[in-house]
């Protein structure tokens, strides 16, 4: 799924994009997450976690814990980087968590991060538009 357009003009498009995401997951990737505020970040994890055999109902925004865990068909880590400036990285402990070589990372406001060297196994999905507005989502 690299270098791919898709036009999302209901919520739940967003949700099935996720979701067909989530279904090319291996363990080991990096999401990172692009867009502001409403833009739908949170319901494409839910459509990743809900192909990756999770409770979508347990799927919450970590905005103020900033790293939530879920034991699904691999372990996934969920950050939002949203109320961090500066050392994004190093707030949320991602070095301690790319240890973890199986495990799926998605990152919300990913763009903090600026240029923090990932593995190879990285995901980059941007989404233009809100909840109002159809999503236009690029991954590459």
């Amino acid at each position: 799924m690299k270098d791919e357009k898709y036009i999302c003009r209901r919520q739940k498009d967003t949700f099935d994009l996720g979701e067909k995401i989530g279904e090319t997951l291996q363990g080991g990737e990096v999401v990172l997450l692009e867009g502001g505020l409403g833009a739908g970040k949170t319901l494409l994890t839910k459509g990743i976690l809900f192909a990756l055999d999770f409770d979508i109902d347990e799927v919450t925004s970590p905005s103020f814990t900033l790293v939530n865990r879920y034991d699904a068909k691999f372990t996934v880590y969920h950050l939002d980087l949203w109320r961090i400036e500066e050392n994004a990285g190093f707030a949320v402990g991602l070095d301690e968590i790319l240890e973890d070589e199986n495990a799926v990372v998605i990152i919300e406001w990913s763009e903090r991060l600026g240029d923090y060297p990932f593995p190879n196994k990285v995901l980059r999905v941007k989404i233009e538009g809100d909840g109002d507005d159809e999503r236009k989502i690029r991954i590459y």
